[in-house]
């Protein structure tokens, strides 16, 4: 956890008026996912893009339950904010558990997704994904490694969501 906390400490040498100002709300976009949700109900909207979205709500209800349901209450990793109550928090401080990092896993599944189904929204959703996860370093709201966790589950849950889209529509083919 020192390397967290150093890392954590190099970001906070970073606090400036403008990120201040902009770091909150960036993660604002990421709080329960309803960014991602939203964009891929619009793109369940269209037939042509229906697949994609209804991949990305599969891949954010997935995380939901192993992130906020399993993970985060078994590993019960308390926040950074809790640990050093020095660093002035610009947003309030979460309730639940640090790892894996709830707003990240979101923000990447949909991305992969978004990349896998070579969608043009990946061009704005890859950058921010990266956004937000830094957001939630710079509030310090979260350790890198529970950024890392939600990236590496994010991977995960998307590789399970594709196989299974793969899966699918090698069966459908097959009838």
């Amino acid at each position: 956890m020192s390397v967290d906390f150093y890392i954590l400490g190099l970001i906070q040498n970073l606090r400036c008026g403008f990120l201040d100002f902009l770091m909150p709300k960036i993660t604002m976009l990421g709080n329960a996912g309803l960014i991602w949700i939203a964009a891929a109900l619009m793109l369940c909207i269209f037939k042509k893009h229906r697949k994609t979205g209804i991949m990305i709500l599969c891949g954010l209800l997935i995380g939901l339950i192993i992130c906020n349901l399993i993970l985060k209450p078994l590993i019960a990793r308390p926040r950074p904010c809790w640990l050093d109550t020095s660093v002035q928090l610009l947003i309030d401080v979460p309730q639940d558990y640090s790892f894996p990092s709830g707003h990240t896993l979101a923000a990447f599944t949909s991305a992969f997704i978004l990349m896998y189904r070579k969608s043009k929204l990946s061009f704005i959703a890859l950058p921010l994904a990266v956004l937000i996860a830094f957001s939630r370093l710079y509030l310090y709201v979260h350790f890198p490694s529970d950024v890392l966790g939600g990236i590496i589950t994010a991977a995960l849950i998307s590789a399970a969501v594709i196989y299974f889209e793969r899966k699918n529509s090698a069966d459908s083919r097959g009838k």
